[in-house]
C-alpha cells in the first residue's frame, strides 16, 4: 500500500481491488457510509469461526484483546494518549455519557450551531436544567470562531460543535475553539464523526477535551459502534451516571456494591460490544493507516477540487465556503429534485445522497478522476 502520494496508476487499482462495491458501482457516498473492504470482510469472517469453534471462550482467549486492539489503533489516528479511548455503541450514547457527567448548577449553558447533526443538540434540549445556545450561521454554510466566543462565558458547561458540519462539508478550527471554552472554563466536545479518516486530527495539537467518532463513515468499518476520545486529564473528574459493568475497575468479579469506575476512558463504556464491526473496523482502520491520513487527505482534496470546478462549470450552484481550506470531501450541488436524482443516478450506478434541497457528494481516497466525472456528466 502507497503511504504518499496517492495517484492514479497500479498502485490505487490495487488498493480499488479492496472494496468489491467499487467494481460494479460509481461509490460516492462516503459521507453516508464507506464502503467494505476485503480485509474488513476477512476479519469479520475470522470472528465468526472463532464464534463457530469456541463460543464464549473466544472471549478471554480473543475478543477481549481485539478490542483493545481496535481502542490502540483509534489512539494512533486521533493522536490520542493510551487510556484515552472508549468504545460506544454509538455517537449518541458517547455523547450521553458526557452529558450526564458534569453538574450544571453553576454551568447551565450549553452552546452549539444550528449546522450540527441534530444528535448533539438533541442531548441538551432534553434537559430542562441545561439552556441550549444555538448559534446561526451568517452565510449558511460555516460558524465563524468569534461567534462562539462572544456567547462561551463563564456559565457554560460545553462548547459543543462539530469538526466537519454534515450538510456543508465545512471544517471548523478546532484549536480556535478549544482556547475559547478553554479560556472560559468550559469543556470543548467536538462531534467528529464526519471528520475523521476524511482529515487529519490531532487531539493533542488541537487542544480539545472531547472527541467523538466511529466507523461508519469515513473510516470504512460498518454501523453499531462508536469512539469517544476524553482527555487525560479530565477523566477523573467526570463520573457519568448512564454506565455499565464495563465501565467497573473489575467487571469480571460481578460485584453488584462494589461498583468503581476504571482509571482510564473506559469507565465511559456502555457494556459488550458490537464484536461484528469491532472486527470490520479493525480491518477498515488497518487501510486507513497503511494509505496514512497525509495521502488520504491530500487525494481527497484533489478529488473534491475537480468535482467543484467541473460542477461550476456545468452551470450548478454549490454550497460550499469561500476559502478552500476550509472544505472537505462533502460537496452539496443545489438542485429541484435532489431525491428523484438520486434515485436516477443509482439507476445508472452512481450512488451518492441528498439533504434537503442538495445533492450530497462525498468522492474518498478510493475514488477516481474519470469516476468524478460520470458523476457530473449523468448530473
Amino acid at each position: 500500500m502507497p503511504r504518499s502520494p496517492l495517484t492514479e496508476g497500479p498502485a490505487l487499482d490495487a488498493l480499488r481491488a479492496e472494496f468489491p462495491i467499487l467494481g460494479n458501482r460509481i461509490y460516492l457516498n462516503s459521507c453516508s457510509l464507506g464502503a467494505l473492504s476485503r480485509r474488513a470482510e476477512g476479519r469479520l469472517q475470522g470472528f465468526l469461526e472463532l464464534w463457530h469453534t469456541m463460543g464464549a471462550s473466544a472471549w478471554y482467549e480473543h475478543w477481549l484483546a481485539t478490542c483493545d486492539e481496535l481502542r490502540e489503533a483509534v489512539e494512533g489516528l486521533l493522536g490520542a494518549k493510551r487510556g484515552e479511548v472508549a468504545l460506544s455503541p454509538s455517537t449518541s450514547v458517547a455523547l450521553s455519557s458526557v452529558a450526564e457527567s458534569v453538574d450544571y448548577a453553576k454551568r447551565p449553558r450549553v452552546v452549539i450551531s444550528e449546522l450540527d447533526f441534530p444528535t448533539l443538540g438533541y442531548q441538551f434540549a432534553v434537559k430542562p436544567e441545561i439552556e441550549l445556545v444555538v448559534l446561526r450561521s451568517e452565510d449558511g454554510v460555516g460558524i465563524r470562531p468569534d461567534q462562539y466566543a462572544e456567547v462561551v462565558d463563564e456559565r457554560t458547561a460545553f462548547l459543543a460543535t462539530s469538526h466537519v458540519f454534515f450538510t456543508t462539508g465545512f471544517r471548523q478550527d478546532l484549536k480556535a475553539l478549544a482556547r475559547i471554552a478553554r479560556d472560559a472554563g468550559a469543556l470543548s466536545l467536538i462531534d467528529g464523526y464526519q471528520g475523521a479518516g476524511q482529515v487529519a486530527i490531532d487531539v493533542k495539537d488541537a487542544g480539545i477535551d472531547l472527541y467523538t467518532t466511529g466507523p461508519l463513515k469515513w473510516l470504512l468499518g460498518g454501523p453499531g459502534l462508536s469512539y469517544l476520545y476524553v482527555r487525560e486529564g479530565l477523566i477523573e473528574s467526570l463520573r457519568p451516571r448512564i454506565t455499565s459493568w464495563f465501565a467497573t475497575q473489575s467487571p469480571f468479579e460481578f460485584d453488584l456494591e462494589g461498583f468503581a469506575f476504571r482509571d482510564d476512558a473506559r469507565r465511559f463504556e456502555m457494556g459488550t460490544p458490537a464484536l461484528p464491526t469491532v472486527h470490520t473496523a479493525l480491518g477498515g482502520q488497518e487501510i486507513i493507516d497503511e494509505v496514512g491520513m497525509p495521502a488520504i487527505e491530500a487525494r481527497n482534496r484533489h478529488l473534491t477540487r475537480r468535482l467543484e470546478s467541473g460542477l461550476l462549470d456545468a452551470g450548478f450552484e454549490l454550497r460550499m465556503a469561500d476559502d478552500p481550506s476550509e472544505r472537505t470531501a462533502i460537496v452539496m450541488v443545489r438542485h429541484d429534485d435532489p431525491a428523484g436524482a438520486v434515485q436516477a443516478l443509482a439507476a445508472e450506478g452512481i450512488i451518492v445522497d441528498h439533504r434537503p434541497g442538495y445533492v450530497r457528494v462525498s468522492p474518498h481516497f478510493y475514488n477516481t478522476e474519470s469516476e468524478v466525472d460520470a458523476f457530473i456528466a449523468a448530473l
